[in-house]
């Protein structure tokens, strides 16, 4: 089949990998640059990680994920993981520190429990006394995104797959499949797979509501000099605890160090607004990191960058069939992680037909 894959973020590159693997004339349009730094997907790196809480299907979800990635660390020749695990601070009870640990003891999965002065001891950039206990799993780390989406582009062109980048899609004809550019002409699908992120709904405004877009910023640092050597062998930080929904990752693959807070989302009707950091903005993501982070006003911003996700009211990913069109999204910053797997499901689901099936396994309801 002649299948049109619309955003080359993680689930359209990996969708496009897989519907080539499976014999498909596939053409992967981008709005912007692949990777393209506006998306979720185009910044540095990302987490990959067991520990879910509540929504255990996806803790057992990252198996799956896992073999993916595998097949496509094949297929490229290289691996773009960084598997150091990752570590969570628990301060209040209750915290989603506690949350998650509570789900990883429920599905069966291990992990190292830490009193406050071993994991001090362990990891000296925790400030002693600011939490109740931390736990650490092997299966987590860092996944390279610019890298992994250098490598598939690349890995589509060799394949004689059709890459549009720099190129804006304006509409799509469910019925007819036809997929319409800004700059003039159009592509003609079969089928069509829409994983456009947080800019579907300028394709599909009829899904607000269903689907809401946020704006935030991620922070780039420093570490101070005494302690960098313990941040370069350290495991991401899941969650810091008590009510940030604060995640780290150390410097991993050329990048540095990031800070990144749920707190720092703000609801937007435009995946475009506000893309620009603010002055400041760095430094204030940062300063909630403390506590369980010491000294963290010593951290020196390098760089901020600006991202737009997509959120159920859940959180949970979605698929939704229209015509010859398939709209994918992984919604939350959580997606990611799910790339690999979600391409090869998407590309299943195409050739045998059974949508319901996508739709349920997206929602991590068949796992």
């Amino acid at each position: 089949m002649r299948i049109a894959v619309v955003g080359a973020g993680i689930a359209g590159l990996s969708t496009a990998w897989a519907l080539v693997k499976r014999g498909h004339q596939v053409t992967l349009i981008e709005q912007g640059s692949i990777p393209n730094p506006l998306a979720a997907s185009g910044d540095h790196h990302r987490i990959i990680r067991r520990a879910y809480g509540a929504a255990a299907g996806y803790g057992r979800l990252i198996t799956q994920a896992y073999r993916a990635w595998d097949e496509m660390w094949a297929d490229l020749g290289r691996s773009h993981l960084d598997p150091r695990g990752f570590l969570c601070v628990s301060r209040e009870p209750g915290d989603d520190a506690q949350k998650l640990r509570e789900g990883l003891e429920t599905g069966g999965y291990l992990f190292d429990l830490f009193d406050p002065q071993a994991a001090v001891e362990r990891w000296p950039f925790l400030e002693s006394g600011s939490f109740r206990y931390a736990f650490f799993s092997k299966e987590g780390g860092a996944l390279h995104c610019r890298k992994i989406a250098v490598d598939l582009v690349a890995w589509l062109r060799s394949r004689g797959a059709d890459v549009y980048e720099n190129s804006k899609v304006t509409a799509i004809d469910l019925d007819e499949g036809r997929v319409t550019l800004a700059q003039g002409g159009t592509i003609l699908g079969d089928r069509v797979v829409v994983a456009a992120g947080a800019w579907v709904l300028k394709l599909f405004p009829e899904l607000d509501g269903t689907l809401k877009t946020y704006r935030t910023a991620l922070a780039y640092a420093e570490p101070p000099a005494d302690l960098r050597e313990a941040w370069e062998r350290a495991p991401v930080i899941l969650d810091v605890g008590g009510r940030v929904d604060g995640y780290m990752i150390p410097p991993s693959g050329g990048a540095g160090m990031k800070f990144g807070s749920g707190l720092h989302k703000v609801p937007t009707s435009d995946a475009d607004w506000n893309r620009l950091p603010v002055e400041g903005e760095g430094e204030a993501i940062r300063n909630l990191f403390q506590p369980p982070i010491a000294r963290v006003r010593e951290y020196r911003i390098t760089e901020v960058v600006t991202c737009a996700y997509t959120f159920t009211e859940d959180e949970r990913f979605m698929g939704v069939e229209k015509g010859k069109c398939l709209i994918i999204s992984a919604c939350s910053g959580h997606g990611y992680k799910f790339g690999a797997a979600v391409g090869r499901r998407v590309a299943e689901a195409i050739d045998d037909g059974d949508i319901a099936g996508l739709k349920a396994w997206l929602r991590a309801e068949t796992v």
